[in-house]
């Protein structure tokens, strides 16, 4: 019997997985980060993470509706942009604030590239690097969840040096379980160290991302803070570090590719956090070292490009 052959266009290798699958999961990483920001920040924290993702997505929902779109309802990658620009700004932010600072990361960061997908920058860094430049001193103004204000152990360290941040903590010693566990001051998704591992497991358990960029960026903090007379362990736990390293500068669209892009990615990226923290006016980086490195990931791809099979051997 004569098989028949069905032609089709490519890719002709395809994969189980799907865009509403992967952000399901980055969701899913997320909750623990969301725990503890809930349980140290109390209802503090439910509002601004409930106002961010809502507002994420009717926002994107009126922008898709006003340039005559289909709405994909199942599309939750507005939700994540919410809760993670939720996790990248202090609890005391005014909710009128947020507000403005998701519309920018939704439209700017994302819809005026045509979409998910096609965006150039992480949309959340997008939205948290303009209010931090529109509202400075909002966007610096640290409380724990009595509302007492304070010094994060970055701010503490920049200005203070290393004794003043492990100072903030009492007695000698706790300063590593304080930050590791994340009853300090910070944004309200990056003080629990813990809790980031535990999603990033989750995120390499599921294969969505791998190690090349986010270790290769912690090991360059941790070795450059070490020479410059930093506290390495402090630098690597304080700030939006582990966050940013595990969650957003492994974001597939706007990284690098291959392996060796990633690693590039990587290094350069952490060069720069520790550029931006030790010689720039604001004591933390990553959001932009990240973007920085988001605009240059295209380069990196280009020169990090496999040849084609075939092409650029020797005959026979």
């Amino acid at each position: 019997m004569l098989k028949k052959l069905f032609v089709s266009s490519s890719p002709h290798i395809r994969s189980k997985e799907t865009v509403s699958g992967i952000m399901r999961d980055v969701l899913i990483a997320l909750i623990p980060t969301m725990i503890m920001a809930i349980l140290f920040f109390r209802m503090r924290a439910v509002i601004l993470l409930l106002t961010c993702a809502i507002s994420a997505m009717i926002i994107e929902w009126i922008i898709h509706l006003f340039f005559k779109r289909e709405i994909d309802f199942k599309d939750t990658s507005p939700i994540i942009t919410g809760i993670l620009l939720a996790c990248v700004i202090p609890p005391s932010l005014p909710l009128w604030i947020a507000v403005i600072g998701v519309f920018v990361a939704i439209f700017f960061g994302k819809m005026v590239f045509g979409g998910l997908g096609h965006n150039i920058f992480n949309p959340a860094l997008v939205g948290r690097c303009f209010l931090l430049a529109s509202w400075p001193v909002a966007m610096t103004n640290w409380t724990n969840f009595d509302g007492v204000s304070g010094a994060t152990v970055l701010n503490t360290i920049k200005m203070h040096g290393n004794g003043a941040a492990m100072a903030l903590f009492g007695s000698s010693g706790s300063e590593y379980l304080h930050m590791f566990l994340g009853s300090r001051l910070g944004s309200l998704g990056e003080t629990s160290t813990l809790a980031l591992l535990i999603g990033a497991l989750y995120l390499f358990w599921r294969r969505h991302i791998s190690w090349h960029t986010p270790i290769t960026m912690i090991a360059v903090v941790f070795i450059l803070n070490w020479i410059v007379g930093r506290d390495p362990l402090l630098a690597i736990m304080s700030g939006g570090l582990i966050l940013g390293a595990f969650f957003m500068a492994t974001d597939m669209v706007t990284t690098p590719k291959t392996g060796t892009g990633k690693i590039i990615f990587g290094v350069c990226a952490g060069a720069l956090v520790v550029w931006i923290r030790v010689k720039g006016g604001y004591p933390e980086g990553v959001a932009y070292a990240i973007l920085l490195m988001n605009g240059v990931t295209p380069l990196i791809d280009k020169m990090t490009k496999p040849k084609p099979f075939g092409h650029g051997g020797g005959h026979a």
